[in-house]
């Protein structure tokens, strides 16, 4: 491996002795082996996005250009693999067996080897030019301030390094238990599925395919990775500097298609196990496509609830800004209603909030263009909410203004619309007010003491159960809270919030079997691997041993 590795390095640096005068600042301001330049990608000068299968980058017969989410213009090219150009990846993954690459009895040194890879990848990751130049290609194709960005690098990075050295194997750890006689013990394993898939949305470019790739990777699997076409330019970077740490090629493919591509491929090469991050849409007609086999990470209308005890009202207020509208609202985990008890009516939250969402501006990308809901439809929505009787706007409700955003994304000002509680319950407005608007939009409502239980009724009828945070110090009320709500990643205290998805916790919705974790060590072992029971009955048979009468 190291001496491919030398000559694949020796065959980079000579491309770049070899390349043009024009290429020369970008090839000096990027790292050895990355291929693109983000301060450099633009209409003049686009970038390309190839595939990787079988141990090589390919190219396609279709080219999907992405355009610039800032002005418009077309500036990436994707080499998108079509229907009939499937039959590589199908090969490749049913190459893969289903005991795996390597499992507990099997090949166990590849896990020391990806504790190896994780330590060299962590390390590269770190550096200041790596980091940096992974948050600007983020930036680029996913636009987000660079705080948010640099953050999203920095939890990969953090997860790399948790997983060096002999962390891998432990994730496989197993164990026995005696059994009824002598040389009978049973010993349970963690067992990988063997072929998987990864299919993963645009909002977090790195982080959530990422992790979803090595979780993989680490339990023995061979996984497919497909990532959003309009910003998979960062994962096939990653891809390259994974190689550049020894990643064995053969180990993983990465594919550019369509959905309908997608699910073709899924349909013909069976993997046994797909992950899935995105909307519920997609994900439940993938759950009935692939009879069940699948894990979820599905849309969340998270929630976010302020007790009775009002203090700390800046900080509230701070995060309740960082909640609706950091990534321009466009997380998962963003907080898509508050419950604000009335103590919280004369303590100034609301006109705090409204002040700090005016801070935005798209000049720093702390606003920016929204991906997957264009303006006119957030439009609609707040107008329809409008019709709910009691409703208004507390702040926002306009199109962002001097901008080039393409009308194909959405450009709306932070936005906060009030709809009464006991209005948000009647049949057909909880429907439109849990409608999940995956941009910088929230819904704020009031509840009394006497009624915490429509609060909780409420939450109780949400079909999504991602993130929530119960922002109180008041610990009768966050037991009463807390035990009687359900999402999966839930953050409960003063300091709660509904964002954040740190590599040191686990981060998935909970009350579905299908529910995905990322990041943590259940979660790898809960999504990537399956039990496996082996029982050992070795004898000796007894000296005394007679045939028995038939039962």
């Amino acid at each position: 491996m190291s001496r491919l590795l030398s000559r694949r390095h020796l065959a980079a640096a000579a491309a770049r002795r070899s390349a043009p005068l024009a290429c020369v600042s970008r090839w000096l301001h990027t790292p050895s082996f990355a291929t693109v330049s983000p301060q450099e990608i633009s209409g003049s000068s686009p970038s390309e996005v190839q595939n990787f299968v079988q141990g090589s980058w390919t190219a396609s017969a279709n080219w999907n250009w992405i355009v610039d989410p800032l002005n418009g213009e077309k500036f990436i090219k994707v080499a998108e693999v079509q229907g009939t150009e499937i039959k590589p990846f199908v090969e490749s993954l049913s190459k893969c067996p289903k005991h795996g690459l390597h499992n507990p009895l099997k090949a166990p040194e590849r896990y020391l080897m990806y504790g190896d890879i994780s330590a060299k990848a962590a390390h590269m990751l770190g550096q200041p030019a790596v980091s940096d130049f992974f948050a600007k290609l983020i930036q680029r194709v996913s636009p987000k301030s660079y705080q948010q960005a640099l953050a999203e690098v920095q939890v990969s990075q953090k997860f790399l390094e948790n997983f060096c050295g002999d962390q891998v194997r432990f994730l496989a750890r197993s164990f026995a238990v005696p059994g009824n006689h002598l040389g009978q013990r049973s010993n349970g394993y963690r067992w990988p599925y063997g072929p998987v898939a990864i299919i993963t949305p645009f909002n977090f470019p790195l982080e959530i395919p990422l992790l979803q790739v090595m979780g993989a990777l680490y339990m023995g699997n061979k996984p497919v990775l497909k990532v959003d076409s309009k910003v998979s330019v960062v994962m096939e970077q990653m891809l390259r500097l994974l190689h550049d740490c020894g990643l064995p090629v053969e180990d993983m493919d990465f594919i550019n298609s369509d959905g309908f591509t997608m699910n073709k491929l899924l349909l013909e090469a069976n993997p046994k196990m797909t992950l899935f991050t995105g909307s519920s849409r997609v994900a439940e007609k993938l759950a009935a496509d692939l009879n069940g086999r699948i894990k979820l990470e599905d849309a969340g209308f998270d929630w976010k609830i302020l007790g009775p005890d009002v203090q700390e009202v800046d900080y509230i207020a701070w995060v309740c800004d960082q909640d609706a509208y950091a990534c321009s609202g466009q997380k998962c985990s963003a907080q898509s209603v508050l419950f604000m008890h009335k103590n919280w009516s004369s303590s100034g939250l609301l006109e705090k909030m409204k002040k700090l969402s005016e801070r935005r501006k798209l000049e720093d990308l702390t606003i920016g263009p929204v991906l997957t809901v264009t303006t006119e439809a957030m439009t609609e929505h707040m107008n329809n909410l409008l019709k709910i009787p009691g409703s208004k706007v507390l702040f926002g409700g306009e199109p962002l203004e001097n901008h080039s955003i393409p009308k194909i994304y959405g450009a709306l000002k932070p936005t906060a619309v009030f709809v009464p509680l006991e209005e948000i319950l009647k049949s057909g407005n909880f429907e439109l007010v849990t409608k999940e608007i995956f941009g910088p939009f929230q819904v704020v409502t009031e509840y009394s003491e006497d009624q915490l239980e429509l609060v909780l009724e409420a939450c109780e009828r949400m079909n999504a159960h991602l993130t929530a945070a119960v922002v109180s110090n008041d610990p009768l009320f966050l037991q009463d809270v807390l035990g009687r709500s359900v999402n999966g990643t839930t953050y409960a205290g003063i300091r709660a919030r509904t964002t954040g998805a740190p590599q040191n916790h686990w981060f998935g919705p909970a009350g579905d079997p299908r529910g995905a974790g990322i990041g943590t060590p259940e979660a790898i072992k809960l999504v990537w691997s399956c039990h496996r029971e082996i029982i050992y009955d070795i004898g000796p048979v007894p000296k005394n041993w007679a045939l028995p009468s038939p039962t």
